[in-house]
Parts: C-alpha cells; sequence; structure tokens
C-alpha cells in the first residue's frame, strides 16, 4: 500500500520485474526525493504494453527515468543498435535492459519490436515518440504501428519540470486511424512541459 511519502506508486501483479535489489530500489529513490521528483498516477495491469514518454526535452529525462525504473523494481526494455554492444558496453547495455536490434533486418525495426512483444510473456517496450531532444513538428510513427501490430495498448508517460513529476496518463489503445490516434495523444500531452521547452 502506497503512502504520502512514496515518490514511486505500486506496480500491478502483471508487470514485469527485474529480481529484487533493495539496494537498487533504495538509490533509485534517494536520487528522486534528492531530486525533487516523484511518479504520480496508476499503471495499469498489463503485462504487454508500449510505454512512450514525453517530452522529450533533455538528457536529465534519462536520470529521472532510470532513477523511476530502479525505485520501482521495473524491467522495461528499449532497442539500441547492434554496433552498440560491442566490449565493453554490451553487458551493461544488456542489464539495463537494452536489446540489439539489427536495422539491416528484412522486417525492419517495427517488425523486429513487433516479434519481440508477441513471442514475450510480460514485456513493457518503452520509446520517446519525438526520437529526439530538439522540437519536432512531427512525432516518428514506430510505437504506433508496434502497438498496432503487437495489439497491445500504449501507456503515455509524461515529464513535466516545474512541478519535478513523471506522470502517468490512461492507456490508450489504438483505433486504426493513426493520424488521429496521434492527433488525440498530442492533445492529451499539450499540458506537460519539458526541460528547455514546452511539449510539441
Amino acid at each position: 500500500m502506497s503512502t504520502s511519502k512514496d515518490v514511486v506508486p505500486p506496480l500491478p501483479a502483471s508487470a514485469p520485474r527485474v529480481a529484487p535489489s533493495p539496494l537498487a530500489r533504495w538509490i533509485g529513490r534517494s536520487v528522486l526525493r534528492l531530486g525533487g521528483w516523484r511518479v504520480v498516477g496508476e499503471f495499469p495491469d498489463q503485462p504487454k504494453m508500449v510505454v512512450i514518454a514525453a517530452p522529450h526535452s533533455s538528457n536529465w529525462d534519462g536520470i529521472w527515468g532510470f532513477a523511476a525504473k530502479l525505485a520501482l523494481g521495473l524491467e522495461i526494455r528499449v532497442l539500441g543498435k547492434a554496433q552498440l554492444f560491442r566490449w565493453p558496453l554490451g553487458p551493461l547495455l544488456r542489464r539495463l535492459g537494452v536489446i540489439p536490434i539489427d536495422r539491416s533486418a528484412p522486417q525492419g525495426t517495427v517488425g523486429q519490436a513487433v516479434e519481440l512483444i508477441r513471442r514475450s510473456e510480460r514485456i513493457w517496450y518503452t520509446l520517446a515518440p519525438e526520437g529526439t531532444r530538439k522540437r519536432v513538428e512531427r512525432w516518428k510513427t514506430g510505437f504506433w504501428k508496434i502497438a498496432h501490430d503487437a495489439q497491445v495498448p500504449i501507456l503515455p508517460a509524461y515529464f513535466h519540470y516545474p512541478d519535478k513529476v513523471i506522470g502517468l496518463g490512461p492507456p490508450f489503445r489504438t483505433s486504426g486511424d493513426m493520424d488521429a490516434d496521434l492527433a488525440a495523444l498530442r492533445q492529451w500531452y499539450r499540458p506537460w512541459q519539458g526541460r528547455h521547452r514546452g511539449t510539441t
């Protein structure tokens, strides 16, 4: 049961978890508390999701996001270029939940992500829809295609720097109309502000 002192909400039963590590969770919670950050909202009880995080305007997003991951004891997955997995980065990246991707594969990045989700019993696949820290007029569409093809919900998460909050929205199901879905998601993100600029 959570309390007002908690900086992260509880995880639901279906959430993918890492092996229990009280030290890692303490470190994550301590970083969030020292920075004045907290995670608000409720995680849906879903074993498979595509989690998107925006606005992405600073490298600090990764620090607070990783601290939240440690504090929660949550296992999340992201794809990284296969070239990054040469020694000595490979073992570290795998421990952090990064999965090597072959950009020359016939099925492409989206196809590899979809296949990964389909064959996994539990997986929360995470990415930034903007694809960059710079301001963009259009989001990348890969996250929508992955969620739609894998038939899993999208969980929108946001960084709101004025209140030092990582927030969770309601799960979003794709409708088949990508343009309408992207417009609805971007409208939902409109109030949240990144470190260096407003949301896109």
